[in-house]
């Protein structure tokens, strides 16, 4: 008889074993392999949360099968109490330990809602963003300028809330003037800048901003972030360029900067600046003309005058045959890199040529047609814009 239950025991205790490895390795590929989620999810940790509360927020929402098994398995990978809070971004599919990772590596949110305070060359302004789930991308909630409009409600609804992402982002191109004055109207910001930083040392970038962050920390960033770039971008230039110091790099990286918009232009534009400097010719950049007279203080809106062609000043480079005493923006960059690695062209021309981007000469009689075809271009258009105001009137 002591046989038959030592034997009916072992048997029980085989059965549970077996039980206890099959149930072990299922949890295993619950928790590692492929989750149910069928599109993009945004989870929301809060300050103080816990995992209990984040696990049944997955479930509910069909990210996670078992939050039982998620729990037990941030557990065993010693991250069960290592929770960040933020808004995180659940792509389909993901495995409950990528998910551990994701809410527990911490970092700026990547979802959810977020404002972004965009400071740009003719206007800043600001925009109201919330991902959306079955696009994986960012739908605009609201837009305004802070210098014209009244605050949607939409904006002011989400003063006090900490799961908000906000971003102050500095397009290429603008001038330290505009930064400081566009820092200034960011209403989350608080503190002075002591004084508008040098033209050209600030980085454009997209900077992550806490409520209540220093302006003037944010500013020290920015100069940290353009110095570490030129640097870099110094130590890795071309060799035999007209430049003797990484500042005069980084004067030409702000011409090109504001002559070109179009990306794949600007190693082209880079090679017939330089290829006038060793030239002994004159740059004749347009740009250049009108920060010698706005000083980087907003927009000329308009168009420049032939006396102020012709005056002589440090920053009118129809007058002198050097590059100017300081940037005339901030150049991002694409545009420091296009400076100290050109293309290699004999090109000493270029003109708007109707697209948006320009066309480029080495001869001025081949200027001179393409000079030839953009002003044809706007003549029909300058007709067509006459036409159109004659119908509608």
């Amino acid at each position: 008889m002591w046989r038959n239950i030592a034997s009916n025991f072992l048997t029980l205790a085989i059965v549970a074993l077996v039980a206890v490895v099959g149930a072990i390795g299922w949890a295993r590929h619950e928790f590692n392999g492929p989750g149910p989620l069928t599109q993009a999810y945004c989870v929301k940790v809060r300050p103080g949360s816990n995992l209990s509360r984040v696990a049944n927020d997955l479930r509910a929402a069909g990210a996670i099968r078992n939050s039982y098994v998620f729990k037990v398995g941030a557990d065993y990978a010693g991250k069960a109490n290592a929770l960040k809070a933020g808004s995180f971004l659940i792509a389909p599919g993901s495995s409950m330990q990528s998910i551990v990772e994701t809410v527990t590596q911490g970092g700026q949110s990547t979802c959810g809602t977020e404002v972004v305070y965009r400071i740009g060359v003719t206007g800043n302004d600001v925009v109201v963003r919330e991902m959306d789930g079955a696009t994986n991308g960012f739908v605009e909630v609201a837009k305004f300028d802070p210098a014209k409009d009244a605050a949607p409600e939409s904006f002011t609804a989400l003063k006090d809330d900490a799961d908000v992402r906000r971003r102050v982002l500095v397009a290429e191109g603008v001038t330290s003037w505009q930064v400081v004055e566009g820092l200034k109207s960011v209403d989350v910001l608080t503190g002075k800048i002591d004084a508008v930083p040098a033209e050209g040392a600030l980085a454009p970038d997209s900077y992550d901003v806490e409520k209540d962050a220093d302006r003037g920390a944010l500013i020290a960033k920015m100069l940290a972030a353009q110095a570490d770039r030129l640097a870099t971008a110094w130590a890795g230039r071309e060799e035999g360029l007209p430049y003797k110091t990484p500042e005069e790099a980084l004067v030409m990286a702000s011409i090109i900067e504001k002559e070109t918009g179009v990306p794949e232009e600007r190693g082209r534009v880079a090679s017939i600046f330089v290829n006038r400097l060793e030239k002994g010719m004159k740059l004749q950049t347009d740009p250049a003309v009108i920060y010698g007279i706005t000083k980087g203080q907003g927009v000329l809106g308009r168009g420049l005058r032939q006396s102020e062609l012709r005056k002589a000043t440090p920053y009118n480079t129809y007058v002198i045959e050097a590059l100017p005493p300081t940037p005339i923006a901030n150049p991002g960059v694409a545009s420091i890199e296009a400076a100290l690695h050109p293309e290699k062209t004999d090109y000493l021309y270029f003109v708007a040529d109707g697209t948006g981007g320009h066309a480029f000469a080495a001869t001025l009689e081949e200027h001179n047609q393409n000079v030839a075809a953009w002003r044809k271009i706007e003549a029909q258009r300058g007709e067509a814009n006459q036409g159109g105001t004659q119908d509608g009137g």
